[in-house]
């Protein structure tokens, strides 16, 4: 399952720097770690079980850089399930 184009939009915003994020999106549970920079790198999507972990599907980012540093390479991956 590809990440729709307005949920990207929302995972490019810049966030508070090395935390992790909860929110809603649509009638699913997000959970999304942030880098140094305050960008989202992993993603957990789905439904929040009463422990408090999402149970779902996890996603990966890989941003890569040129010398300048502007952005060469956005892309997410799927990475597996998330219990």
């Amino acid at each position: 399952m590809a990440l729709r184009e307005e949920l990207q939009k929302k995972l490019k915003k810049l966030y508070e720097p090395s935390t992790m994020v909860e929110m809603t999106f649509k009638g699913y549970d997000l959970s999304f770690k942030t880098d140094e920079k305050g960008n989202a790198i992993l993603l957990f999507i789905g439904k929040k079980t009463e422990q408090g972990n999402i149970k779902g599907d996890r996603y990966g980012r890989t941003l890569k850089y040129d010398r300048e540093g502007n952005v060469i390479k956005d892309h997410w991956e799927m990475k597996g399930k998330a219990t």
